[in-house]
């Protein structure tokens, strides 16, 4: 096991990347980062986590800031219940904890939107708490290492792969080891083409000794696709062009958009594309989700008489880009903007 750790944090010394929140032990800027690297990539996230702490330096910041400031600083980024939800926690930490941030693994796992992962993550990087992370990096790790089969996406495969990710923690020094192990995962024993030949853990990986790298670590089942069908209806007037707030519990909870048709399929959806008389009728545009394929079209109609209803307001044209929108309108509004805006 010491063979192990020494190697892995040898590695980690010299291959690491310069990130910013590897150089504080601030479990504010921690969290924030954990948050944003949530189903994002590094590259990605790297500017919004650098935005964020510009905009909201503290947890007491963040907390005052308004919900629309902070779901439009994460335009982009997707999932938005992340967002929302580390709002809504640095608002408790600021009330609850007078704006300190909990130092213990199983105070800082009662936050919302804080699983087992994050907090370890937390809890060991910001105060050294000997929690082992098991993340998607490390479950791929030790499932090569030790070649084991066990699904990781059942209970079984989550209790066995902790029980093991437990047993190989460096105690004395957990921070820099979760820190090893995972971006080893990131970097070095990657999904697809890992770099085996240049590997200082291949005398003890199972799964190349079987020729099993490509089949580990093994997940059963795939989420069900849903895919919807949408015609999103931009309506303009001296100006202005009118948005919606979507008040649902959904993944656009309080985002806003423009005036939705949903239908029930593709076929639904055409007849009335093909019905309509419009001042402009985009192409399909397909916009895929985890668990979702969305199938929209945008239409400007030829009448522009609408009425506001409660959750609709007219906005300046000027002023669109304050306000968050989901990631499909974004990315049709930054193709097509000055067709719809002049």
């Amino acid at each position: 096991m010491k063979q192990f750790q020494s190697r892995l944090v040898r590695w980690y010394n010299e291959k690491k990347r310069n990130l910013p929140w590897r150089e504080t032990s601030d479990p504010y800027l921690i969290w924030l980062s954990e948050i944003i690297l949530q189903q994002t990539r590094v590259d990605q996230g790297l500017n919004y986590f650098l935005n964020f702490k510009r905009n909201f330096p503290s947890i007491d910041k963040l907390a005052k800031a308004s919900e629309m400031e902070v779901l439009n600083l994460w335009k982009g980024l997707g999932y938005y219940s992340r967002a929302r939800n580390l709002h809504e926690t640095a608002k408790i930490i600021s009330e609850n904890y007078n704006g300190v941030f909990p130092n213990t693994h199983d105070e800082i796992l009662k936050l919302k939107g804080i699983g087992s992962y994050t907090a370890a993550a937390i809890s060991s990087f910001a105060f050294n708490e000997p929690k082992a992370v098991l993340d998607g990096n490390v479950f791929r790790v030790l499932s090569r290492l030790f070649g084991m089969e066990t699904p990781i996406n059942t209970t079984q495969g989550k209790k066995e792969f902790q029980a093991l990710a437990d047993e190989l923690l460096d105690r004395e020094n957990p921070a820099n080891y979760n820190q090893a192990i995972m971006e080893f995962g990131a970097i070095q024993c990657v999904p697809v083409n890992p770099k085996c030949y240049q590997c200082p853990l291949d005398f003890m990986c199972e799964a190349k000794a079987r020729n099993t790298v490509k089949q580990l670590p093994i997940k059963i089942g795939k989420a069900k696709i849903t895919n919807k069908y949408f015609v999103f209806q931009i309506f303009k007037n001296e100006g202005k062009v009118l948005l919606e707030k979507r008040t649902d519990s959904g993944i656009w909870k309080n985002l806003f958009q423009f005036p939705l048709i949903e239908f029930q399929d593709a076929a639904e959806k055409m007849t009335f594309v093909q019905k309509g008389k419009y001042e402009y009728l985009s192409s399909e545009v397909k916009h895929i989700l985890s668990h979702q394929h969305l199938y929209c079209h945008f239409v400007i109609s030829t009448s522009q008489e609408k009425t506001a209803n409660d959750t609709q307001l007219w906005v300046n044209i000027v002023e669109f880009s304050n306000y968050p929108v989901p990631r499909v309108i974004e990315r049709f509004m930054e193709e097509n903007s000055e067709r719809i805006f002049n």
